[in-house]
């Protein structure tokens, strides 16, 4: 009835006055705006409907591509295990060329994997939308440079002293290296410059190329540090001394087999000169393969995933904000690579007693490093108390691979630890040797887990933010001297003066100081407790509890796992200390 009346009356209307009119219109457009509101309304609810929808399928595609390339890289480390423990003892039928074949195979896929990824995937327009900024810093790819440059420098190595040997070893010997040369380039160049990327498109063949990559460097890893162990590990002379006289197979890994490998004569003298370098190199190439994996491993959680760039945050290291945490590191820094060197020269004379004296010298270096360190750890997990930074928040590839190889690393210096205190405290801890030995085993069970703490309360605080909104008291009069133009104003702002801002906010307040000092002198005794198994220290071998206790064997197999997660550990916390340091 009311929607009929205005035809009914429309020349009333037509004589209204204009107000009336007005009215008219606004009626109008209200009741257009309600419909339409109504249509926008209906149309929004379908829309996230639609939205989640999309949302869910990109979902469940991620974790399909996930599964897949995770199964894949999965296989290719079980065979490859199955195949590194099948080409170390002499009496099953599989070489050492056989395995580096199916090395070959690896790295030269991966490369082609690189290659392409280079020049099309990363090409194509908006393959790479987001950065993330807590991948890949600066001070970890410098360290991927500096590892791939002596391990392209121990391939060459490898190629000069294997060619020598031609007539008499197999020319795959001399292939691998050169092929693996070719990768470390490669992959060196790729991290570096794509190490952030956060790859949209392509994104199932990406994860399968990226767990490629990271199973290629696991098994390179597994392969150098196999023949390294062999190298570093020598049976005893006379087996029968420790009751493991049956133990098969370990003596052919260490003495027959290099019986046989003397037979094959170089025909140029420099043979032992390179092997001798080469096998110092060592190292480097094993956490060269330690990193690039790392940086794989983060890539790989980054492809699909969509991020904010302005949540990161510009870090800055300045060497004049600690003193006292380098100096003292230095000093043990260089402290221990004396005793190293003495250790080194007096037990390869083979003289028993200058063997037991060097084996007191590097306990009593290592027991004042680690009560020094745990002292300092346990200081800094005081300040973390007391400090009022937020705990981070969202998820964080990077941040998480740090804490779980942090933490799975010193898993392999607990299992050595408690192996020599189980064994000390059996053999009844007779002899000065042995109880500075077990000493400085309860003392690294006990460091390490002081460490590790440190370390991820460390991690999981958000950096200082330096705010330059800070206004400043000067000198007024020095000021407008300098500036006319403020002479009518008594407060100048920090930005306005011509004084560095570093000045002008003052020096690191007592926390943040003693957080770096404690980080800077960490981080060197980490590095010396690094090089000196790494550069092959192997107390564990020439102190002969373990083997007495656990017959040779067995003590080797321990030592041998443990040994390289725990030689790891010691890097890995070095850069996990200077991330620490930054954030501070």
């Amino acid at each position: 009835m009311k929607w009929h009346a205005p035809q009914k009356a429309s020349g009333f209307y037509s004589c209204s006055s204009n107000s009336i009119n007005m009215t008219t219109k606004e009626d109008l457009e209200a009741i257009e705006n309600q419909i339409s509101t109504i249509q926008c309304s209906n149309g929004d609810t379908a829309g996230p409907v639609l939205a989640h929808g999309r949302l869910k399928t990109v979902e469940k595609g991620r974790n399909w591509g996930w599964l897949l390339s995770g199964f894949i890289s999965l296989n290719i480390l079980l065979l490859g295990i199955a195949i590194v423990s099948g080409s170390v003892f002499n009496k099953v039928q599989i070489s050492s060329s056989h395995l580096l074949i199916f090395l070959i195979l690896l790295v030269i896929l991966t490369t082609v994997w690189m290659v392409y990824y280079k020049v099309h995937t990363s090409r194509v327009h908006q393959a790479v939308l987001y950065k993330d900024s807590h991948a890949g810093p600066v001070w970890l790819r410098a360290g991927l440079v500096l590892f791939g440059v002596c391990s392209v420098i121990m391939d060459i190595f490898k190629i000069m002293y294997y060619v020598g040997r031609m007539h008499c070893e197999s020319p795959v010997k001399v292939v691998f290296p050169a092929v693996q040369a070719l990768f470390v380039i490669v992959q060196t160049y790729v991290l570096w410059v794509h190490a952030k990327d956060c790859v949209q498109i392509q994104q199932n063949i990406t994860r399968f190329g990226l767990m490629l990559t990271l199973s290629t460097n696991l098994m390179v890893w597994m392969t150098a540090v196999t023949e390294e162990s062999l190298h570093q590990t020598v049976a005893p002379k006379d087996p029968s001394s420790n009751g493991s006289s049956n133990n098969g197979h370990s003596y052919n890994v260490t003495t027959e087999g290099r019986a046989e490998v003397s037979e094959c004569k170089c025909f140029h003298d420099m043979c032992d000169v390179f092997e001798k370098t080469f096998y110092y190199l060592y190292p480097f190439n094993i956490e060269y393969s330690l990193f690039a994996s790392a940086l794989a491993y983060v890539m790989w959680k980054n492809v699909g995933r969509n991020m904010d760039e302005h949540h990161s945050h510009k870090l800055r290291f300045s060497p004049w904000d600690v003193l006292v945490g380098p100096v003292a590191g230095l000093i043990i820094l260089v402290a221990g690579l004396a005793t190293f060197v003495v250790y080194e020269v007096d037990v390869a004379e083979g003289d028993p007693k200058k063997t037991e004296g060097a084996l007191i010298t590097h306990y009593i270096m290592n027991i004042v490093a680690i009560i020094l360190m745990s002292i300092t750890c346990l200081i800094g997990c005081v300040v973390f108390r007391m400090d009022k930074r937020e705990q981070v928040s969202g998820k964080n590839p990077t941040r998480s691979l740090d804490v779980g190889l942090l933490v799975g690393a010193s898993l392999g210096q607990f299992l050595i630890c408690y192996f020599i205190i189980v064994a000390v405290l059996a053999s009844g801890v007779m002899g000065s040797t042995n109880r500075l030995n077990l000493v400085c085993a309860i003392l690294t069970v006990i460091q390490l887990c002081l460490q590790n703490a440190f370390i991820i309360k460390g991690l999981h605080r958000e950096p200082f933010v330096e705010t330059e909104t800070s206004t400043v008291f000067a000198n007024v009069m020095a000021v407008r001297e300098r500036d006319p133009e403020r002479r009518s104003s008594s407060i100048v702002p920090a930005h306005t003066l011509p004084i560095p801002l570093g000045i002008l906010q003052g020096r690191l307040s007592w926390k943040r100081r003693m957080i770096k000092e404690i980080c800077a002198f960490l981080l060197l005794c980490n590095i010396i407790l690094w090089i000196m198994p790494a550069f092959g220290a192997r107390p564990q071998f020439d102190n002969t509890v373990g083997s007495d206790v656990y017959e040779f064997q067995t003590w080797a197999v321990a030592v041998n796992i443990g040994m390289p997660f725990g030689i790891f550990y010691r890097l890995h916390s070095v850069a996990s200390l200077f991330e620490v340091c930054l954030t501070s």
